[in-house]
C-alpha cells in the first residue's frame, strides 16, 4: 500500500503543539514534499531526519547549537560557502533547534531557495527523536490483514483462520480472561523498522467486536479501558483450521517452527485445529506461553528430541553388554 505524501505544511501542523515551533522562512513552499527518490532509497523514515550532513541529501535537516556555530564561526567567505552548500542538499525542511537564532544569511537563502525553515526552543536530540518516529510510521510499508488482533499475556497475537470457525467469539472469550482487543476483522499493519511490525485498528472499527448472533459489541464500553489496546507489535499468528485441514496440510509435530511472511518479516505461527469440546482460548494462551519460552531460548520440542536421543543411546549401550 502506498504511503500518503507529506509536505512542509502538514509536518508543521502535526507538531505545532509538541515542538512549539515557528515558521521563519520559505512560507511560499508550504507544499514542498519529501523527494520520492529519497523516500524510496531510505531504509526507513528515520533515515529522512538528521543533523546537517553533506553526505546524505534530501533529509530534513536539524541545526542545533553546534551546527549554527559552524555556519557562523568562520570568515565571511567560508560562512557564505557553507550556507550555500545547504541549497545543494535540497532539504524538504530546515529546523533550528536549541532556541538558536537564525543566521541572517541562512534566512535569506531559505527565502530565495524556497526552503521552509522552522524554529523551536526544544533540544535538537528531542526534535530528531520525535520527527524520526513520526516519519518512520508515515513512510512505513503497510498492509491490511483479516483477523482478530489481540494483546494476549503481553504479546501481540493475530488470530486468523478459515471462515466460520469463531475467531471473534474466541476473541471475546480471551477478553473475558483478562486479555485485550486491538482490532477485529480488519487490522492495519505497519513495518516500522527492519524487524518490527506494528498493528492497530482502523479508526472506523475502534473498540468494536462483531459476534454472530449478537452483532457489534463496544468492548471498551462493556469491559472498560483495560480491555482494549491502541496498538501492539505483531509477534505471533495463531491460525485456526478444521480438523480435516490440519490432517491434510500440516504436520502434527513440525520439526521447525512455522512462520508466515508479513511485509517481508517472518512472523512465528501456530496452527490449532478446531473441534467440538476443545477449549480454544486455553490452547491459544498455552501457545502464547510456549512462544514466550521459545523467544527466551527454551525449545520444548528440541529438548524432547535430545531426551529421546539419550534414551536410545542408553538402550543401545545395554544391548551391547
Amino acid at each position: 500500500m502506498r504511503h500518503k505524501a507529506i509536505n512542509a505544511n502538514r509536518l508543521f501542523e502535526a507538531f505545532r503543539t509538541t515542538l512549539r515551533w515557528e515558521w521563519l522562512a520559505g512560507l511560499g513552499a508550504s507544499e514542498r514534499r519529501f523527494d520520492e527518490m529519497a523516500v524510496r532509497s531510505a531504509r526507513s523514515g528515520a533515515d529522512l531526519v538528521g543533523y546537517l550532513n553533506y553526505i546524505h541529501p534530501y533529509r530534513l535537516q536539524v541545526l542545533g547549537e553546534r551546527e549554527v556555530a559552524y555556519l557562523q564561526n568562520a570568515t565571511p567567505e567560508d560562512c557564505a560557502r557553507r550556507i550555500a552548500r545547504i541549497v545543494k542538499l535540497e532539504p524538504p525542511v530546515l529546523v533550528l533547534a536549541d532556541g538558536q537564532a537564525a543566521p541572517p544569511a541562512l534566512l535569506t537563502m531559505c527565502e530565495q531557495a524556497q526552503i521552509p525553515m522552522f524554529a523551536t526552543r526544544e533540544a535538537s536530540a528531542f526534535v530528531i527523536d520525535v520527527l524520526r518516529a513520526y516519519l518512520s510510521k508515515h513512510f512505513a510499508d503497510r498492509t491490511t490483514m483479516h483477523g482478530v488482533f489481540m494483546d494476549i499475556l503481553g504479546m501481540g497475537v493475530m488470530i486468523t483462520g478459515e471462515s466460520g470457525l469463531g475467531k471473534s467469539e474466541l476473541g471475546l472469550e480471551l477478553i473475558t480472561r483478562g486479555n485485550g482487543l486491538v482490532a477485529d476483522d480488519a487490522v492495519d499493519l505497519y513495518r516500522i523498522n527492519q524487524t518490527t511490525i506494528e498493528g492497530k485498528c482502523p479508526e472506523l472499527l475502534q473498540n468494536l467486536l462483531e459476534v454472530r448472533g449478537i452483532g457489534l459489541l463496544d468492548i471498551r464500553a462493556i469491559f472498560g479501558e483495560t480491555a482494549v489496546r491502541r496498538k501492539m507489535r505483531l509477534k505471533l499468528i495463531v491460525h485456526l483450521v478444521r480438523k480435516e485441514t490440519m490432517e491434510r496440510e500440516y504436520e502434527r509435530l513440525p520439526q521447525e517452527p512455522l512462520t508466515q511472511d508479513v511485509l517481508g518479516i517472518p512472523v512465528r505461527k501456530v496452527v490449532i485445529p478446531v473441534t467440538a469440546g476443545r477449549n480454544i482460548a486455553v490452547l491459544v494462551e498455552a501457545a502464547v506461553r510456549n512462544s514466550i519460552l521459545q523467544l527466551r531460548g527454551i525449545d520444548t520440542y528440541q529438548e524432547f528430541v535430545e531426551r529421546h536421543r539419550k534414551a536410545m543411546e542408553r538402550d543401545m549401550g545395554r544391548g551391547a553388554q
